[in-house]
């Protein structure tokens, strides 16, 4: 018997962040870092960094709903981000960094929305919340080398995310909240 699955896209500043926060939950089958909203056809890192092809550095998320929903994939969404920041995610600066929610159908749009306004009364925030929630666009996954990069290089990893100030930021808007 096939599971059924969904797929979530989320774009929440650099892409090895964003692997982690969604990859140790029941229901999660995979978490694949990956470029989409552009208008390269298969970019590549070296591509999208220089923030000229239009895409964003997106994790791809397939789930089976039936474990965890997608309300469920939002709600770890919006934690990992600065939803105010349209220039990029913490020390992550320019247009492949900017935080959207790509969504696939017309049920996860309506979540997306319901989920960024309950963001926007939640009264986190100063600021008005820029994150973008746009029709999925074509997904290309990202080299074997930024692939589950948290667990190949975990040194590399902890001192990016620390040197970048997103754990600060995440305990100070939304731990304890």
């Amino acid at each position: 018997m096939n599971k059924r699955t969904e797929k979530a896209t989320f774009a929440g500043g650099c892409f090895w962040c964003m692997v982690k926060p969604f990859d140790q939950w029941d229901g999660v089958i995979s978490v694949t870092s990956g470029y989409s909203g552009g208008h390269v056809k298969n970019p590549t890192y070296e591509q999208v960094k220089t923030g000229t092809t239009g895409h964003y550095e997106v994790v791809q998320i397939v789930f089976d709903p039936d474990v965890i929903t997608y309300k469920q994939i939002l709600d770890i969404y919006w934690p990992q981000i600065d939803p105010t920041d349209d220039g990029g995610q913490f020390h992550d600066r320019g247009s492949q960094y900017r935080t959207a929610i790509f969504y696939h159908t017309e049920a996860q749009k309506q979540l997306a929305e319901a989920s960024k306004e309950e963001v926007e009364k939640s009264g986190r925030f100063s600021k008005p919340i820029v994150t973008k929630i746009l029709p999925a666009k074509p997904f290309y996954p990202a080299e074997e080398n930024h692939q589950q990069f948290y667990k190949k290089n975990p040194k590399v990893y902890h001192e990016d995310r620390m040197k970048s100030g997103r754990d600060e930021f995440i305990r100070s808007h939304w731990e304890g909240k």
